[in-house]
Order: structure tokens, then sequence, then C-alpha cells
């Protein structure tokens, strides 16, 4: 690690000169095929009620040749001298990539001239284009992950993110002297990512064609499967490309289907059973689904077709339609009611009720009415789940459904085969993570909206410029490499939502809590027979997909490297926890083979678990700990928040060591620790004392014959 004031500009220049440079296009730019990386750290300091964030080191690595300096001044004086040296400008890019770009780029952004800021929001900077041709790309959102997990994954290269080196709680400043340690820490950053990034042209051949994002590495691989099954012919007529889009011409959406979709769509159903909430519960059993979204996409139909619209005049039709085809549909509910005390399905964010509303910790328990627009799976578990005075239908469009296409599928088939045989190999860990994260992103893809606003960055700051729906959708409908239709992804999550509430519904009293793809149950070993029969019926569905495409079924039972088959979609046991309790969603504390182990969103598994364990002193103690109210210090969350402060600021600061300096920071980022404080709503706390005393509607009966 060389410091900025004794650069070897010789070895610099050797590295641009012994570089590739990719050939322009219309669009791009010529770029180095050099790897840089960029990374600073920084001081939190409040003093008279004033918080100001500022740099104190910053490092910059080319092929793994690191310089630090400790002053923004030497840092642009490195950087225009680096312009000169590599000949870089606006027709000849250098990337610069950063682990998690939109924190550095807080601090930089009134420093730089910007020729172009992408975000997917505001603050959330894929990348930016400076005037002097440097290009600053995330390397965070294309990994997915930590660096601390960047380095483990590493395929080629042995290295380690360091840890406890660097105490973030001492207040230093660019004169505050740093160790061999202090430095080597700092330094260990930015060689991870220049590593990283020689792993992904390895992967793609090329610097410019690295994806930008984690979804993006998936969209190209799916879209290079279906559209020219890895064949690379490129054939624009005809073949796989020209019957896939046909398939995609036919697949358009309009506005008013965009919307109703928008409001049709939910993702995972995660909640506890209210009768067992707050409980300590003895030998509660753990199931899991083998892929849940995945399996769904093989094994189930979707929308194919552009809408039509059907007339319904009875219950009876409503459900004769969902035997033939999919439909979204507009619907109210009057006197609604639940039918079953362990679990609520509706989620009062997505619809509109009435005053009378009782909650289940944001479930619809009952309420005079209810207005919601739901799928035709959706319908399905409601009517198992509620009863109702009556309905009224209001827009309703069906869709003719059929199995997603063939190449869609087998890049599916592809993607799990790799992460089955890849997982126990030590060797094999990074190809297994990215597997596994792109099998994971082939849904995430599927409903990444497609009408978006727009964050823009200049001179000004940050702005967002309101979305043109109907030329978004135009866009969409028109772009000739579109492979998927958002309608899929809408119905993904809702056949995920049915195979979970089969479940629920089969095991009744016995079920605890559930999450997405898994389900916590009591007395497990009565209720293997409905497993058993949900395995062999999701193996059926997949089979007939199998059969309908001529498609291997071993595709989707591929061996793991201890010759064990793996079948895509079933019921996983996972194992009993001898002790489990619940707090609500994603809160609950177990012991599994003799361990205690957490899950509570907002406190770390780890340091939040050793913090109840040391108020609690025995395992009955940490149960009894884990309560409303339960408070954890901001020492043992490990986490931070942060506040964005946009106005330059000039302070004395006064480092660990005594010493104090003037500081300047045009904007930073200030962070501080977070406690935590797990609470839980007078709301549902009311109910399930409600629920605890044996209150229960007697509801009504839905009647088919019924108009509507």
């Amino acid at each position: 690690m060389e410091n900025v004031k004794n650069v070897n500009w010789n070895k610099i220049k050797s590295i641009f000169d012994n570089a590739k440079l990719t050939k322009p296009s219309k669009k791009k730019p010529a770029t180095y095929e050099i790897v840089a990386s960029f990374d600073i750290e920084t001081t939190s300091y409040s003093s008279n009620g004033e918080d100001m964030a500022f740099m104190y080191i910053w490092q910059f690595s080319i092929e793994n040749y690191v310089i630090y300096g400790r002053t923004w001044e030497e840092y642009f004086n490195f950087i225009d001298k680096l312009q000169k040296v590599g000949d870089v400008s606006s027709k000849q890019n250098l990337i610069i990539w950063v682990h998690n770009l939109s924190f550095e780029f807080q601090f930089i952004r009134k420093m730089i001239e910007w020729s172009k800021v992408f975000a997917t929001d505001e603050r959330k900077v894929v990348y930016g284009v400076t005037n002097q041709g440097f290009v600053y790309r995330d390397s965070y959102i294309l990994a997915g992950y930590s660096l601390n997990l960047v380095a483990k994954n590493l395929h080629n290269h042995k290295i380690k993110k360091l840890v406890g080196f660097l105490d973030y709680s001492k207040t230093r400043t660019p004169e505050t002297p740093l160790s061999e340690k202090e430095l080597e820490y700092s330094s260990n950053d930015v060689v991870i990512v220049v590593d990283y990034i020689h792993e992904q042209i390895d992967e793609y051949g090329s610097i410019t064609k690295i994806p930008l994002t984690n979804t993006g590495r998936v969209r190209e691989f799916t879209r290079d499967y279906v559209f020219y099954n890895h064949r690379k012919d490129h054939r624009k007529t005809g073949g796989t490309y020209g019957r896939y889009r046909r398939l995609m011409n036919i697949l358009t959406i309009d506005k008013g289907t965009y919307q109703q979709a928008k409001r049709a769509f939910q993702g995972g159903f995660t909640h506890a059973n209210a009768n067992k909430q707050g409980k300590v519960i003895d030998n509660v059993s753990s199931f899991d689904f083998t892929s849940s979204y995945p399996t769904v996409m093989v094994a189930e139909k979707f929308p194919m077709s552009r809408p039509y619209y059907p007339k319904i005049k009875s219950v009876k039709e409503l459900d004769n339609l969902a035997k033939k085809s999919a439909f979204m549909v507009d619907i109210r509910f009057t006197d609604l009611q639940s039918k079953i005390d362990f679990e609520n399905y509706l989620s009062v964010s997505r619809c509109k009720v009435s005053n009378d509303c009782i909650e289940d910790n944001g479930r619809i328990y009952s309420a005079t009415t209810v207005t919601t627009t739901i799928t035709d799976i959706d319908w399905w578990i409601i009517k198992r789940c509620y009863s109702w005075g009556k309905i009224a239908i209001g827009t309703i469009r069906a869709f003719y459904r059929d199995y997603l296409p063939k190449n869609f599928i087998k890049a599916i088939a592809d993607l799990y085969h790799n992460k089955t045989k890849l997982k126990g190999v030590p060797e094999k860990h990074g190809e297994y993570m990215r597997s596994k994260g792109m099998l994971n992103s082939m849904y995430g893809m599927s409903v990444t909206d497609i009408v978006r606003d727009e964050s823009i960055y200049d001179d000004n700051g940050w702005s967002t410029e309101k979305a043109d729906i109907e030329k978004q959708l135009d866009d969409y409908n028109k772009k000739r490499n579109r492979f998927s239709y958002y309608l899929w992804g809408v119905w993904v999550t809702a056949y995920a939502r049915r195979n979970l509430w089969l479940g629920i519904l089969s095991c009744k009293d016995d079920y605890c809590y559930s999450d997405t793809d898994s389900i916590k149950i009591e007395n497990g070993k009565n209720h293997l027979p409905f497993v058993k029969r949900y395995n062999n019926w999701i193996v059926s569905k997949i089979n007939a997909t199998c059969d309908f495409y001529h498609l291997d079924p071993s595709l989707f039972h591929p061996l793991t490297i201890k010759g064990v088959k793996k079948q895509l979609g079933v019921w996983d046991y996972e194992g009993v926890y001898t002790k489990f309790k619940t707090l609500g969603a994603k809160r609950y504390l177990v012991v599994q083979n003799g361990e205690l182990a957490l899950t509570c969103a907002g406190l770390p598994k780890k340091s939040g678990l050793e913090y109840m364990k040391k108020q609690g002193k025995t395992v009955k103690g940490t149960f009894e700990y884990f309560s409303n109210e339960m408070y954890v210090p901001s020492d043992y969350t490990g986490k931070n928040t942060h506040i964005y402060i946009d106005e330059s600021k000039t302070m004395l600061v006064t480092d660990y060591l005594g010493n104090t300096m003037e500081v300047h920071s045009p904007s930073g980022v200030f962070l501080y620790g977070a406690d935590f404080t797990l609470s839980i709503s007078d709301q549902y706390l009311e109910f399930i004392n409600m629920m605890m005393k044996g209150y229960q509607f007697k509801g009504y009966k839905t009647n088919d014959k019924k108009e509507i």
C-alpha cells in the first residue's frame, strides 16, 4: 500500500500501456480492460448538537497496486494525474468499482462534475460517469452480498475480509496516525473488489459485459437461454428467437391491466398463529419447500394471452371461470368473517376496510366491508378461510393459461441442477452461491416493476420525475429483447402462497408459524401423511410439465455431491425445535440441537442473541427476556442508522488521541449505532387477548347461488 505522495507513476503507466481497450460503439465509448477500485473510511462526529461526517482515509487500487491518501485534495490531484497518464476521457473510459457506491457518492458528489448518474431510487446509485471519463460503478449490487461474503466466495483468489482491526467508535481525522494493521485493513477492502471483478471478467469475457446488477446477471443468462438455447446463432427470424418474439408480441400489457396487476400483486405469506404467540412450545417441527418460487414456475400454468372480460353473475360462475382461466378481479366483501381461528389470510395493507375491521397483526379477521383485488389463486384460499354475506364484482380480467415457455423452464432446471451438484463442495462454494442467487433471482426478475419514477441527480441535488405510464408500457411492449411478462410474477407468489396454505389448512391447530416457504408445527409426526401426499402431488405436476415439453424429469431431481437425489419442490424436514417461541412475523426464538437460535427482524442473530443470553442467564430466562418491549443496546445490535448531510460543514474535531484539527466536508453520511426495542402493537395484543378469551364470530356461510 503506497502513500499517494510516493506513487510509482511508471508502474501505473505500464498498466495502461499493456491494457486492452474495448471497441467503441454508437452507444458506448472504448473502455480500458483495467480493474480499479475505490473506498473510503469515515468518521461521524457530533459537537454542541451538530452532526458531521467526513473522510479520513481513501484507498484506490489499480490492478492490486494500492494507493492511499488522507485528504480529498490528495485524491483529486491523484485522479487528475491518473487521467493524464492513462489518457482517460469521455471517449476512453476507466471503470472504478465501489462496494456500496451510494455511500461514497454522498461524500464525493459535490466535488465531481458528472455527465450522467443512474440510480434506481433517490440516493441509490448504480453508476456515475464523470466529465473526465471515469465511471464509478457499484460492485455491491452486482455481487448481492457484503465484502466478507465476496471474499469467501472467490473462486481463484484467496483473500479474507479483515475484521476487528479498525475500531469504528474512535474519532479519527485526516491527521490521526494510523497503524500498519489499520492501513492493511483499509487496503484489504479494495483488493477484494479488484479480485472479484477479475473473476467476473473471466466469466463474461470483458469488463464492459459485466451486468450492472445481480438481477441483470440472471436476466442475461435467461435471455440467452430462451432466445438462442445457448447456441448463440443470433438468427433474428424463425427458429427459437422468432417463436419467442411472437409470444412476446401477444403478451403485451395496457395501463388498466398493469394497474390492476399492481393491486393484485402480493409477496410471500409470513405470519404467526395468534393462539401460539408469546408461548414457549415444546417439540415444534420445521418443514420448508425446496426452492418454492422456482417450483411453481415449473409446475404451474400462467397467463398466456391478452385479457378477455367475462360476465360473471354468481359465485358458481366465478368458480367455473377459475377452473379454465387465470383471472384478476376487483372485489368487495360484505360482512367478511374468518371461519378458522388459527390463521388469517387477507392483508389489511392490500385492502380498503371498514372502520370496524378487527386485525390479526396486519391480517383481516373480520370487517363489515373489505374491497381488494385478487387472483383466481387468492380466491381459492379466501373461500377456505372466510365466510361473507355478499360480494360485489368490479372489473375482471381473465387470461388463457399455459406453462411457461420451454426454454424458460430449462433455464430454471439448469440453475437448480448447478446449485444442487455444487452444494457442499468447498472448492466450488463461490459457484454454488452464484447459482443459488441466480435461481432465486428468476422470480425477482419477473416482478421488477415495469413502470418507475425516475430519480434524477444534477447540480441541484436529487429530484424525481414522475413516470409516464403509457410511454413506459409502450416501451415495455415494444422492447425487442423482452422475454418475460409482468403478470407471470404476480401468479408466482400467488401459487406459492397457495402451496403454503395447503400446509396451514392441513395442520389446523398444530400450526404455529409460517414464512413464505416454511412452516413450523406441533405434532409433526401426525402430519407426515399430508407431507407425503403433497410431495407426490407436486412431483406429479412437475412430471406433467416434463411430459408436455418432452423433458427428462431427472432435470428436477439432480444428485448432490453425496449422490442423494434432491427433488425440486417437496417439503423438506428441517428437524425439531425442542423449544419454540414466536412474537409475530420474523420474530422467533428456538432451541435446536441443544443450542439457542434467534430470528428477529432488525436484530443480528449472533450479537443480539448474545445480549439476550446475558440478560436471561439461563435458557428459560432468555425465553422470558424475549418478550414485548425487549431492549438491546446499540453495542449489541451491530446496526447503524444514518442521516444524509447535504450541506457543507466545517468543524473543529478532536480525535481519540486528543489532537484537534479543522475539518471540512461538502456532504456526507452520519452513522450512529442503532439500539433495538421489540414492540408488539396494542392492536395485536388486544386481538391476542380476544382469542385467549375464546372470542370468535359465528360468521356467515357462503351461498353459491347468491347473485353478486
